[in-house]
């Protein structure tokens, strides 16, 4: 079977293959309006996505992209505001990183476009848990962990229920998991829709991501570069794959025969070369690798790696 045909193929395997992939989300926006808006996106650019953000002196501040839905650049200034304080995540800037790199992955083509879909309906759901949290005033909260990021304000003005949002239950990485727990909404030996176990779900395909893009990043001594599709899939066998089925594992890696040359990538962040390519992902795998390992901590603090 050639190239094509396998690709043709894969299209029906992997509408079976998504919906066994993840929980069946489908949960409408109902939070979209306050967080993936994400209001702080103008002043991000300017004050998140700099060198001294970035804690490296001299990185040129990455700018918008022409003519491209997907933009690193704001990628980049999410990633950076998702850490707060020692060993935590904000979720608001979390979700909104992956808004960025559902866009990525859509712009890949509809092979892997069909993996964001379920992407989004993990993202959706932790959205949809936030807002049920705030509607209901009878949630319980931990006065400590929730009071550790205090809501800052821009010329004195504040708006009413991105002030709630923030100060809520699903402030942050870590007061979710304390809420969840507490109300027993988290499950350790069955399926549920708990907003622990969906993040562990975000969490795994972030691993998977990061892989990718560090590989995509990697310039060898000698020898040539490795097409997309072989470093996605390489990234993909040694993360993802270690939760799929044989049947999943298979789906996954014909959706990667669709994907780019390398020089799709080049014109995806406004880059002329791999030099180029390269100082634009690692900066941006960086970002990857401080929340990952945050996250990290958090679940594994709390014994949840490895939820069903």
């Amino acid at each position: 079977m050639g190239v094509k045909s396998k690709a043709a193929a894969a299209v029906l395997v992997l509408l079976l293959f998504l919906g066994s992939l993840w929980l069946q989300g489908g949960l409408d926006y109902h939070w979209d309006a306050c967080l993936k808006g994400y209001n702080q996106e103008n002043k991000l650019h300017q004050q998140s996505n700099s060198s001294k953000a970035n804690g490296a002196e001299g990185q040129p501040i990455l700018e918008n992209c022409p003519g491209q839905t997907f933009q690193v650049s704001l990628l980049l200034s999410h990633l950076l505001a998702a850490p707060a304080d020692a060993s935590d995540v904000l979720l608001q800037p979390y979700l909104s990183s992956w808004d960025e790199l559902v866009k990525f992955m859509e712009a890949l083509g509809p092979m892997v476009g069909l993996i964001s879909k379920e992407i989004e309906s993990k993202t959706s759901i932790i959205r949809e848990l936030a807002f049920l949290a705030e509607e209901n005033p009878e949630a319980e909260r931990d006065p400590d962990v929730l009071s550790k990021n205090p809501v800052s304000t821009d010329a004195g003005t504040k708006n009413t229920f991105e002030a709630t949002q923030l100060s809520g239950a699903y402030h942050s990485v870590r007061s979710m998991i304390w809420v969840e727990l507490k109300r027993g909404l988290v499950d350790f030996h069955h399926q549920t829709d708990s907003g622990c176990r969906t993040l562990l779900r975000l969490h795994r395909a972030l691993l998977w991501l990061k892989l990718f893009l560090q590989k995509l990043a990697e310039t060898p001594v000698a020898g040539r570069l490795r097409s997309p599709s072989e470093l996605c899939r390489e990234a993909y066998q040694s993360t993802l794959a270690n939760h799929h089925t044989w049947f999943v594992r298979r789906a996954a890696e014909l959706a990667f025969i669709a994907m780019p040359e390398r020089g799709f990538f080049f014109r995806l962040v406004c880059v002329q070369n791999q030099e180029g390519l390269s100082t634009v992902l690692y900066r941006v795998v960086h970002a990857i690798q401080e929340v990952y390992d945050r996250t990290e901590k958090a679940l594994e603090d709390n014994g949840m790696l490895d939820l069903p």
